[in-house]
Order: C-alpha cells, then sequence, then structure tokens
C-alpha cells in the first residue's frame, strides 16, 4: 500500500523482503531477498537508497544506528524508533514527558511481579518488552499464581541485539480503544487525522470507526494534539500511531506506540482525502504533506481475518454484487485462521448503517455466509 501511494508520486522504491511471496515483494519490480534480521543484508540493501523507512519496527536498533553513521537517511530514526520497539524505553520516556500511562514496572522475575501486583492490584498485563503484537507477547494474569507464564514464553533475545524484558502493567478498565495517528516531516510540519475507534478481539484489531463515535470536537482535538506533541518530543519522522484506552470519565491512556503506516489507519486510503501511505512517504521525503480530512462523514474498516473462505478474490463477485460503495483491499496473503488477509472500507452518514455494511463484506470473505 505504500508502494501504491509512491508510484503515484513518481518515487521508486526498493524493498527488503524476507521472501517472494511476502505482499509487497509480489507487486513491487525492485526487490531484495534477505532477513531483517540480518546485519549485513540490512547495511548492503541500504547503499544507494536516498531514504530508508519501514513497515514495521523489528529492525535491530543497532543495525540503524550503523545506517546513520554511514550517512543514510533513516526515517524515522533510531532514536525516536527505539520507542516503539522496546515498550520499557517507551514507558520510560512517557512518564519524564508527562504522558498519561498505566503505572508500570520492569519485573526481573515471578517475585518482582508479585510485589507489582499485590501493590497496584489484580489482575495485571505481562507484556514483553520488544517483539510482541496482535496480542502475542501479551498475558492477563489474574494473580501470583499466573505469574510464571510470561517468564516461561519469554525466551532468547528479541532481535539479536537487544534483550527482551518483561513489563508488568496495571489493567485498565477501559470502556474502549482509541487511535490517534499523526503524521511529521522532517522540516516540522505535522497533520493529525480524526481519533479513530478500534474494536479489538483476542488482541487483534477487527474494526475501526471514525470519527470516534460519541467524542466531542474539544476531546478530540486534545488526543491530536497530545499525539503531535508526542511525536514532536521524540522526533518521528513519518506516521505516529498513538493506541489509547478510554477510561469510563473519559480520561485516556496510551496503550502503545507505532511508527508506520498502521492498521488503524488503514481507512485513510479511501476514506480520507490524502491517505497514511501517501502522507508517509511525503514525510519520509520531507514533501509537504497532503490534507487528512475525512471524505464523507462516518467510515468504518473492518478487517479479514482468514476463515473458511480460501477464495477471497471469487467471494468479491457476492460483496460487489451487493454493495457497490465498497472498497476492497486484498493483502495477496495466504489465507490461515485469523491472519490479516484484507480490509474492507465503507463511507456514509449513519455509524450502523456504515458499520452494517462493512461487517457484512468482512464476514462474507471469511466465509460467514450469514453476515
Amino acid at each position: 500500500m505504500m508502494h501504491q501511494a509512491a508510484i503515484r508520486l513518481g518515487i521508486r522504491t526498493r524493498l527488503l523482503a524476507t521472501g517472494p511471496d511476502e505482499s509487497a515483494a509480489q507487486v513491487m519490480s525492485d526487490v531484495v531477498i534477505g532477513s531483517h534480521l540480518d546485519r549485513r543484508a540490512v547495511l548492503d540493501f541500504a547503499r544507494g537508497c536516498d531514504v530508508v523507512t519501514f513497515d514495521h519496527e523489528h529492525v535491530p536498533t543497532e543495525y540503524l544506528r550503523e545506517l546513520e553513521e554511514m550517512g543514510v537517511a533513516v526515517r524515522p530514526g533510531s532514536e525516536a524508533l527505539v520507542h516503539a520497539q522496546d515498550k520499557a524505553v517507551m514507558r520510560q520516556r512517557a512518564g519524564d514527558d508527562g504522558v498519561p500511562c498505566p503505572q508500570w514496572e520492569v519485573c526481573g522475575g515471578p517475585e518482582s511481579m508479585v510485589a507489582f501486583g499485590e501493590r497496584v492490584g489484580w489482575p495485571v498485563i505481562a507484556k514483553t518488552s520488544r517483539g510482541g503484537y496482535d496480542g502475542k507477547g501479551v498475558w492477563k494474569v489474574d494473580g501470583p499464581d499466573d505469574v510464571a507464564e510470561p517468564f516461561e514464553a519469554m525466551g532468547g533475545l528479541a532481535d539479536g541485539q537487544q534483550p527482551i524484558r518483561i513489563l508488568a502493567e496495571e489493567y485498565v478498565d477501559f470502556t474502549r480503544e482509541l487511535s490517534a495517528i499523526v503524521v511529521r516531516s522532517p522540516s516540522g510540519q505535522a497533520v493529525a487525522y480524526p481519533v479513530s475507534e478500534s474494536v479489538q478481539e483476542d488482541g487483534i484489531c477487527t474494526e475501526t470507526i471514525t470519527p470516534a463515535p460519541g467524542m466531542s470536537d474539544r476531546r478530540a482535538a486534545g488526543i491530536q494534539q497530545m499525539a503531535l506533541e508526542i511525536a514532536g518530543r521524540l522526533g518521528v519522522v513519518g506516521v505516529l500511531a498513538v493506541e489509547l484506552m478510554e477510561r469510563a470519565d473519559g480520561e485516556v491512556v496510551v496503550n502503545e506506540l507505532a511508527m508506520r503506516p498502521h492498521n488503524t489507519g488503514h481507512w485513510t486510503i479511501d476514506g480520507a482525502v490524502t491517505s497514511q501511505f501517501e502522507n508517509h512517504i511525503r514525510a519520509v521525503l520531507d514533501l509537504p504533506l497532503g490534507d487528512p480530512s475525512l471524505r464523507a462523514p462516518v467510515v468504518v474498516m473492518a478487517n479479514v481475518l482468514g476463515g473458511s473462505e480460501p477464495d477471497l478474490t471469487g467471494a468479491l463477485q457476492h460483496c460487489f454484487a451487493r454493495d457497490r460503495g465498497l472498497h476492497v483491499e486484498l493483502y495477496g496473503k495466504e489465507v490461515r485462521p485469523g491472519r490479516k488477509v484484507g480490509h474492507v472500507t465503507c463511507v456514509g452518514t449513519d455509524v450502523e448503517e456504515v458499520r452494517r455494511r462493512a461487517r457484512h463484506a468482512a464476514g462474507y470473505l471469511m466465509g460467514d455466509r450469514n453476515a
């Protein structure tokens, strides 16, 4: 999707992919096969690139610093990206900057997690400091008898350079999750997309609703301003997604940061004047940023997770015949249970009507013929 945005702008792109079947490798012409965990592969790939950017946060921090020492423009840079790579680093910096976060502590072993739980109350959330996504590397620890599991599951190193640590965080009894996506360029220009509500199931985002229903303009502006301030303080270049939890009183705490085009912003392809992908490309090249405004009053994106339907393209016959206003993106991935293999986007004026349309199409693509 970033490549599509680059084509429109006449920008040549090169991809480092772990294999030829990766989604982007299927559509790009300049593909280098190699692992992002292989130092030599990363350094050799970057030679001749004007700018290096990312679609995930898993390139070892030390490799990025070495690229910067070679004179390669790395965007976002290593000093910013480490806050998306390492949750402990992010939590420490957020606390120093006064950003609202859950209570947390790095735990060296089960005993320290028990002490944390006794202090803040059970349950607690345990997370690996590096490497977790889509619910992986996250545990809900209900009491002292369960604290060993995260440490037993941890194992090894996250990226060959940095050790994994275990964080304990207070359990936030949130009413919903939100996503604030902003984009910042090296010259300091920044834009903010409308705040989205994200629906999570088993740690995986299944749906976003934009703008977040029931949120006042003042509250939304405050969240956007907080995300912009985080981007500025960290020196982010490109997209920053700030994932938040909203408490019953309307206050929010920061859950995660991502410094790349983010799943909760995929709605921007068809629902915003300028997509997050194009604005990310513009930002890393220090081009003026595009308008993040909505194209319609309501935009709903529903993720397509691998289900019982193996022929996603064939299933489009029904989806498009039923809803001429439907937008679908399929990722070219092998269908496996629970894997994100595409998304659908609907726009309109009524939240429930737009949600119904998006859910039906996503459900049908997942094999639910009763959707």
